[in-house]
């Protein structure tokens, strides 16, 4: 397959570094470097290679990752995973001229305010697809704080798949509860319906206090990312979303 090749003002420009006149003022600056030389020409197409953070810098760092780009977050506590909804955004933890970048990053489904964990954000529009449709049926796990004592009945009605939210007329896929302790559970779903975690458990009876999720298919939040950080993905962990016995 042909290596595919962008302008070297328009490819900048994409990753959030400016407009295309201030990328050709960059190169005027001699700014722009590839393979220890510098670029003169702000219209030169370059070869859109995976080894380019490698080899290219801007201002003396690394260029930003060119598409796709895949992240895993761990979502703090008070952030909301929109570009519209008021408060701290998600996209705050990020560089802030990746708000810029275009295809824009979208996170893949949402966390609300109140729940932590794994988020994944894309710019990769068939990955974003695959993984939240509901064809799919990818697993996601969370971690449950309850309010009150489990009653010992909400893994059967969990797993019937019989269970309708209130507003809705459409029975929810069958959901896997694990508990841990008598206000604690593993509760893993194949949907990602509005509030669904909260709602089921408000259908039971009780209400979520604290919701952390922890697993996406089979990509586990890692261990030694803290709230609040960010990583790219490897082509292991993006495989390891679809593979084993995690996705349906």
């Amino acid at each position: 397959m042909k290596t595919p090749t962008m302008r070297l003002d328009r490819l900048l420009a994409n990753l959030g570094y400016g407009s295309r006149r201030e990328v050709g003022q960059m190169v005027a600056a001699g700014l722009i470097v590839l393979d220890g030389a510098r670029l003169r020409d702000p219209g030169e197409r370059l070869p859109l290679t995976t080894d380019l953070p490698e080899r290219m810098h801007v201002g003396g760092a690394p260029i930003d990752p060119p598409p796709p780009l895949t992240l895993i977050v761990h979502k703090p506590l008070g952030v909301v995973c929109s570009h519209r909804e008021p408060g701290r955004s998600i996209y705050e933890l990020l560089p802030q001229r990746w708000r810029r970048r275009e295809p824009t990053l979208s996170t893949i489904g949402r966390l609300d305010v109140d729940t932590t964990g794994l988020l994944l954000i894309t710019d990769d529009g068939a990955l974003l697809h695959r993984v939240i449709s509901p064809r799919a049926k990818v697993r996601k796990r969370y971690l449950t704080t309850l309010d009150r004592p489990l009653s010992g009945q909400e893994a059967a009605i969990f797993a019937a798949g019989e269970l309708v939210l209130e507003g809705e007329t459409e029975a929810l896929a069958p959901a896997m509860l694990e508990p841990l302790s008598s206000t604690t559970a593993w509760l893993t779903i194949t949907e990602g319906r509005y509030h669904q975690v909260r709602r089921m458990f408000a259908a039971v009876g009780n209400h979520v206090v604290a919701l952390h999720r922890d697993r996406i298919g089979g990509l586990d939040l890692p261990a030694d990312l803290g709230s609040g950080e960010w990583r790219l993905t490897t082509s292991e962990n993006l495989a390891s979303i679809f593979a084993g016995d995690h996705a349906a």
